[in-house]
Order: structure tokens, then C-alpha cells, then sequence
């Protein structure tokens, strides 16, 4: 940064008074403008044009809940995806709109087992209280850190003010989601591209703390993980046997299990556990423990042996993934459905 002085050449004080005050209004805009960037999503974006809005997503989800276990899951996976791709703008809830173009994100390979049927309810509660106010955006948000927190996790002041966008990108859902079969190399370079470092990698990957996975995304750990007929080497072999019990080799694609066998439903610390004793049910989690050389093997370490700092660190991560690129101001728009634009 070149600071301006009236030392570097010989200027009458006047001048040099002048060129100082035009730099200050410069400088003063400059910050200006990054205090406007940086507090455009705020926690209490809402305060005075939507109040309630945290009690009424509440509301929703504790009584879907009592019918869903895996509705906390199904929802920080729909957040995760939609962030993922042209940041958290709403974009994976369209559905197909031939009229506007929209082909929905839902299509991509990563997507096809979304679920995101409670957000209906939410925006139609919603909607009843404070019409045209809160964007579907901010609901995958808000309802992300109220599910996790039902489910024993840690609580977070989630930064609201997202805008809806008006357009999906099934294109950008295949190229930069991580897919339960990806590498480490792969997978860390999916995070890095959105501004997230390993921290944030094994701190977000830790959502599968709860939930289930279908077989066909992890039949291939079971029976022919090297191309030659084996099981991945690094797969405890009593889960082996299990999974393979539930996970038959040609048929049952759809089949679920665990992401974690310990506590299926509690979002807790045992997801490191679980990769420090090869009890992963998905390669792309596995790898961040069983890497030689990885950065990431010390990060599930401190986190498999404190659950405090996962916890923290995971709110921490979630702040940070949900500001990728949000829409604010007047950018977007405010859906009054979630699965169509207005």
C-alpha cells in the first residue's frame, strides 16, 4: 500500500493540504465500502421487517422432525450444495422452468437424493407472517443451525440477508460438488475454490456426524475398490461384512446406512472416531484420516479427541461457507415459492 506524504518531493503546503484531504475522502470511501461488503448479512438482518423469523423456522422443523430423523441432514446438505455452487443464493431449490430456462440443479449426479421438501412449509409459515421478506437462502441457513442444534450439535449466530437468484446451474452442481468417491486431492481442491481451507474441510465434513447414505455411493469400498475385485484396504473388515449384508453387490442402490454407525442420529465428535478406527461409510470422508502426508490426518485428531473444538470450529465453518458469494441489496430477488422464481 503507497501511503501519500508531503516528504517525497518539495510541494507548497497548500498544495501538499489539499492532495492530503482528497486522499483522506478516498481512503474514507474505500472503507466505507468494505464496512458495507463485509455487514451486508448480518444475524439480525431480520430484526425489525421479520422478528419471529428464527421461532417460526422452529416451529416448522421440531414438528417435521418428530416424523424425520434425517431432517437435519437432508437440510445442512441442501445448504452445503446450494453454497457450492454460485454461492448460497437459493439456486438448488428451483425445480425445471422450461418458460425461464431453468433446468434444476437436482438433476446433478450429487444432487439426486435431495431432499428439500420441508422448505415449503417453512417459506408457506413464513409467508403468512412476513410476506415477500425472508429469501429461501436464508431459510437453508437458519434451518441448518436450528436442526443441528435439536440434534446435540452447537449453536452459531447464522448471518442473514441473502437474496434468491433467478437462475440454477446444473453444470456447476456436477463440476464443483464433492462426490462420496473423490479423492483427497479432489476433494480439497472442490474446498479450496470456494475460499475453505482444510480446517473448514474436516470441520464441514463432520456433518456426517448424522444421516444415511445410499449403497451405490460407497458399493464400490465393498467389492472392486481397486479395479481388480478388493475391498478399499482401509475399511474396518467388520463393517466390510455388515455393510456388505445391506449393500448386496448388483442390486439395492438405494439402500441407506449410517454415516455413522456409533450414534446415527446425534451430531457429535464420533464421525473422527469412526475415521481413526476405518469405520467411514464414504471413501471421501475416510481419506481425510488415511492420506499419508495430509494436513488434514492432525486437524481430525484435535477434533476426535475434543468435541468442544469441533463444535466451535464447526460454526466457525458454517459462517464462513454460508458467505460464498451471497446475493444482498438488490442483486436477486425475494421467491415467494422456493422451487420457482417470481
Amino acid at each position: 500500500m503507497h501511503i501519500l506524504t508531503c516528504t517525497t518531493k518539495i510541494i507548497s503546503k497548500s498544495t501538499c493540504k489539499q492532495k492530503m484531504s482528497q486522499f483522506s475522502v478516498v481512503l474514507l470511501i474505500g472503507l466505507m465500502m468494505c464496512v458495507a461488503c463485509s455487514a451486508q448479512l448480518s444475524p439480525t438482518f431480520y430484526a425489525t421487517s421479520c422478528p419471529n423469523v428464527s421461532s417460526i423456522v422452529l416451529g416448522v422443523v421440531q414438528e417435521a422432525r418428530q416424523s424425520d430423523a434425517r431432517l437435519g441432514a437432508k437440510i445442512i446438505r441442501a445448504h452445503f450444495h446450494d453454497c457450492f455452487v454460485d454461492g448460497c443464493d437459493g439456486s438448488v431449490l428451483l425445480d425445471d422452468d422450461a418458460a425461464n430456462g431453468i433446468r434444476t440443479e437436482r438433476t446433478a449426479l450429487p444432487n439426486l437424493s435431495l431432499d428439500v421438501s420441508v422448505v415449503a412449509g417453512i417459506k408457506t409459515a413464513l409467508e403468512s407472517v412476513c410476506p415477500g421478506v425472508v429469501s429461501c437462502a436464508d431459510i437453508l441457513a437458519l434451518a441448518s443451525q436450528i436442526l443441528v442444534t435439536l440434534d446435540g450439535g452447537p449453536t452459531w449466530q447464522v448471518p442473514l440477508g441473502r437474496r434468491d437468484s433467478r437462475t440454477a446451474n446444473v453444470a456447476g452442481a456436477t463440476a464443483n460438488i464433492p462426490l462420496a468417491n473423490d479423492g483427497f486431492t479432489e476433494i480439497q481442491r472442490k474446498f479450496t475454490v470456494q475460499g475453505l481451507d482444510s480446517t473448514d474441510l474436516v470441520a464441514l465434513s463432520g456433518a456426517h456426524t448424522f444421516g444415511k447414505a445410499q449403497c451405490l455411493t460407497f458399493r464400490n469400498r465393498l467389492y472392486n475398490f481397486d479395479g481388480n475385485g478388493n475391498p478399499d484396504p482401509t475399511l474396518d473388515p467388520t463393517l466390510l461384512q455388515s455393510l456388505r449384508q445391506s449393500c448386496p453387490q448388483d442390486t439395492g442402490d438405494s439402500n441407506l446406512s449410517d454415516l455413522d454407525p456409533t450414534t446415527p442420529n446425534g451430531f457429535d465428535n464420533n464421525y473422527f472416531t469412526n475415521l481413526q478406527n476405518n469405520r467411514s461409510l464414504l471413501q471421501s470422508d475416510q481419506e481425510l484420516f488415511s492420506t499419508p502426508g495430509a494436513d488434514t490426518v492432525a486437524i481430525v485428531n484435535r477434533f476426535a479427541g475434543s468435541q468442544t473444538q469441533f463444535f466451535d470450529t464447526f460454526g466457525d465453518s458454517m459462517i464462513k461457507m454460508g458467505n460464498i458469494s451471497p446475493l444482498t441489496g438488490t442483486n436477486g430477488e425475494i421467491r415467494t415459492t422456493c422451487n420457482r422464481i417470481n
